[in-house]
C-alpha cells in the first residue's frame, strides 16, 4: 500500500479520565509515528499532542477514528499530495 506524510493533532479535554487510554492507543501504533510533541497544559485541564505520521490513509484512519471514539478527545489529520510506494 501507499504511505504518505502527515500530522496527526490530538486535544485531551480531560487528562485524568483519557490520558491513559490515547497513550495506550498510540503504543499500539507506535510503528507508524516518525515523532511526537505533547504539552500538558494544567491551566485548562487539557493536552496537546502533535504527532507526525509515516502510514497509509487506513492506517491513519484507524489511529484517528479509534482516538476519535474516546470521550473528550478531539481529533484533526492532514496527509502530504506526494505518496511514497
Amino acid at each position: 500500500m501507499d504511505k504518505r506524510l502527515g500530522f496527526i493533532g490530538i486535544i485531551i479535554e480531560n487528562r485524568e479520565k483519557s490520558a491513559y487510554q490515547v497513550n495506550e492507543i498510540l503504543s499500539d501504533c507506535s510503528n507508524l509515528i516518525c515523532a511526537r510533541m505533547g504539552l500538558p497544559y494544567r491551566e485548562r485541564d487539557c493536552s496537546v499532542i502533535t504527532l507526525i505520521v509515516d502510514a497509509t490513509t487506513d492506517e491513519i484512519g484507524l489511529i484517528t477514528g479509534r482516538l476519535g471514539r474516546l470521550e473528550g478527545v478531539s481529533v484533526k489529520s492532514a496527509l502530504s499530495k506526494k505518496v511514497k510506494r
